[in-house]
């Protein structure tokens, strides 16, 4: 048993100066969506009304990736005002419906990234929508020093909902990440009160991702993420995913305050852990008096057709982190504890000032109550384990692919060589996906929504735009 399916078995080109005179010209007119006469077009997965359609002069009618002067001033300005941190692909998204999204120019993409994972509900849900704007206009911030009721029902509906028995808001997951260590590090200091050296190293995996901040990057295995901004938060070790005997050499030191581990790796290529390997780094976290962490920031919250994770498995933490999908996008993160966590934390220890807020945890109200419904997941495991077995039928014979693996809706394609090509392949085909890993795998992490009719659009777009490799390789 090597992975969770089978445990289950059931940089960017500079672009072309605009003039100001023709790029004022353009932006000045409202986004236009794709005629929706257009051959080979997929319906929304979302009952919902369709984009208008395109003007007089829009770029419908361009070829996909020919970027109009609208397109090109956006690019151009995000060149010179924004701190250079992201390789983006030129498209400027300007508006979504369902699984769809579309781009400055009119042009149609189902969304197979779901903004890394996060819109769960895919672009327009009615319901997030009339959450998002009752609440806009009856409270939208207030502060942690007083209560507000949202953020005590979503805390409330999470508890119930998992091991936990408290929680922690924050903005995003790596600052669920950088909780969770101080948390850890706090509990670890109020368990061992005769101690001169409390145990305070982290251990974490190969492959794996925690964030980007100090804390959290210093927990990320990828050199490239930790090296530019060292030195990082002491105390970090790294071990193969998978390898519980190593791993437990490293936990019987005593000198870990937590175990850091994704149940399914998203960012490190798509890797699912084993009952065994979980089961046995619990056990020896009990042994050692050392925290267990699960990171389900990208893995959690229905994506692999569970609400959490880890459920699969039989094996709870100690603290557990997510993010992504909690507000279909707005920022909103979480920790969730045990009562022995809880215990170890005085006021004043960590807080935030946006973390929580009502707006936030309204609009998680109404993802959570939708997503953790039986049903609900129960479609996500049939659409996951459709599209698995359509691409191995559809991929089959292609010489750059290794695997097709995953669980739910985090679905990786591993390549022997860069998909960056394919990535791109995809995008001018229409078809929005990510790498993950070492570059050499294509993620998928749709919408939970999306229809099997749009897998199967997905799944014969990829196939068709895997010459691409090849080309890169000759």
């Amino acid at each position: 048993m090597n992975s969770l399916q089978s445990f289950l078995a059931v940089a960017p080109v500079a672009a072309k100066p605009a003039s100001s005179a023709s790029a004022s010209a353009s932006v000045s007119g409202a986004r236009v969506a794709p005629s929706s006469s257009r051959r080979g077009r997929v319906s929304a997965c979302l009952a919902a009304e369709a984009p208008p359609p395109p003007t007089a002069g829009s770029g419908a009618g361009k070829p996909r990736r020919e970027l109009s002067a609208a397109s090109l001033a956006v690019i151009e300005d995000e060149a010179r005002y924004l701190v250079s941190t992201y390789n983006r692909s030129r498209v400027v998204i300007d508006g979504g419906r369902g699984c769809k999204l579309y781009d400055l120019d009119g042009r149609e993409y189902l969304d197979m990234a779901a903004g890394i994972a996060v819109t769960a509900l895919g672009h327009g849900d009615p319901d997030f929508h009339a959450t998002i704007s009752q609440q806009s206009g009856t409270l939208v911030h207030a502060s942690n020093v007083q209560y507000t009721l949202p953020q005590v029902e979503l805390a409330k509906r999470l508890v119930h909902s998992c091991f936990a028995d408290r929680a922690f808001f924050c903005n995003s997951g790596t600052e669920a990440n950088e909780a969770a260590i101080k948390f850890s590090r706090k509990y670890q200091l109020v368990a061992n009160p005769d101690s001169d050296a409390p145990p305070f190293e982290f251990l974490a995996f190969d492959n794996c991702f925690h964030g980007r901040t100090m804390g959290s990057v210093a927990l990320t295995s990828k050199l490239q993420y930790r090296e530019p901004f060292a030195p990082v938060m002491p105390g970090s070790n790294f071990v193969e995913y998978g390898n519980l005997e190593e791993a437990k050499k490293v936990i019987q030191s005593g000198r870990l305050a937590a175990v850091f581990v994704e149940p399914v790796q998203g960012e490190g290529g798509i890797h699912s852990a084993t009952q065994e390997f979980l089961q046995g780094l619990r056990e020896a976290c009990d042994e050692a008096g050392t925290l267990l962490v699960f990171d389900e920031v990208q893995c959690g919250l229905g994506r692999t057709g569970y609400l959490w994770a880890h459920e699969a498995y039989g094996v709870a933490p100690d603290i557990m982190t997510i993010a992504k999908p909690l507000a279909n996008g707005i920022p909103v993160g979480a920790v969730l504890v045990k009562e022995k966590v809880n215990a170890a934390i005085s006021y004043g220890d960590h807080g935030t000032t946006f973390g929580g807020g009502p707006l936030a945890c309204k609009a998680a109200l109404t993802v959570f109550d939708k997503i953790h419904k039986p049903d609900f997941l129960a479609e996500v495991s049939k659409k996951g384990e459709d599209f698995k077995q359509l691409l191995r039928a559809k991929l089959s014979g292609n010489p750059h692919v290794k695997e097709v693996r995953g669980v739910g809706l985090i679905v990786g394609i591993e390549l022997d060589v860069p998909a960056g090509p394919l990535v791109d392949a995809c995008l001018d085909a229409g078809v929005i996906v990510l790498t993950a890993g070492k570059g050499n795998v294509v993620r998928l992490v749709p919408p939970l929504i999306i229809s099997e009719k749009e897998l199967e659009q997905a799944a014969d777009v990829i196939r068709d735009c895997l010459p691409a490799l090849d080309v890169a390789t000759s």
